[in-house]
């Protein structure tokens, strides 16, 4: 468990939102700590999009703060600090013409402005973004051509290239096969592991959830924090948060 005099990466107390009289979010708070490796699972409908969108500073709560890097919302504009690879992001044009390479490159033109040109620096970071994501095979194919699994790993690749400290992944197994979603299992642990890369993992089938992840947290409108997914099945109200039975919650187990 991290240390409690960290300051948390992502600080959230008692947030609410509310739209046109319908709760989304109700008294929502948990702490995020550098290195974690955290899943944030939920029914479709129950939050996880709109509670992500305020993570990244697209939406404000109706009630309730969050902190980023300890700087309150309105005063964080460290956003290249941020990785994010959004739904559906694999899913490209057959026809988009752009490589692999150019697909990353974009992560590290994000950070440093589309007029500034690729540094000696910049090349070496996209280098290794890709050869983190196993990708340097593949950098001067079309990315239309590609997998979904290897699509998959590109958009993580460009995340990657802005140097985010933390990777925040909405439903990144859409369209992938289960062989390279358990490739994608091992490349995230790693970057984990021995990178130090906080992740935040948002899915709504806790049957993709990893063995790796550290904490689990179930948004239905309220949270339930268990801090030991291999005992989900104990943590309290979790079936009755996440509104199915709960003989259907179970790790996923992948193979080495």
């Amino acid at each position: 468990m991290p240390l409690k005099f960290q300051v948390p990466l992502f600080d959230v107390k008692n947030l609410n939102f509310i739209v046109r009289g319908q709760t989304i979010l109700q008294n929502i708070s948990f702490e995020i700590f550098n290195g974690e490796y955290i899943a944030i699972i939920g029914p479709n409908g129950g939050g996880k999009t709109t509670l992500t969108r305020m993570l990244l500073g697209l939406e404000k709560p109706t009630s309730g703060t969050i902190k980023i890097f300890g700087k309150k919302l309105k005063d964080f504009n460290e956003w290249h600090k941020i990785g994010y690879v959004p739904q559906r992001a694999s899913h490209v044009d057959v026809n988009f013409p752009a490589t692999a390479q150019d697909i990353v490159n974009m992560g590290r033109i994000a950070k440093r402005g589309i007029f500034a040109g690729l540094t000696k620096e910049d090349k070496s970071v996209v280098h290794d973004a890709m050869v983190k994501m196993d990708i340097l095979d593949l950098k001067n194919k079309m990315v239309g051509t590609l997998s979904g699994g290897q699509r998959q790993r590109v958009m993580i690749a460009r995340a990657l290239a802005s140097s985010p400290e933390v990777l925040i992944l909405d439903e990144p197994n859409t369209g992938v096969d289960v062989a390279s979603q358990q490739r994608f299992y091992r490349l995230l642990a790693k970057l984990n592991k021995e990178e130090g890369l906080t992740i935040l993992f948002i899915t709504h089938d806790i049957g993709v959830i990893a063995d790796d992840i550290g904490r689990l947290f179930t948004i239905n409108q309220k949270a339930t924090i268990c801090n030991d997914p291999k005992k989900v099945l104990s943590c309290e109200d979790m079936s009755q948060l996440y509104g199915i039975e709960a003989h259907l919650l179970h790790n996923h187990k992948h193979e080495h």
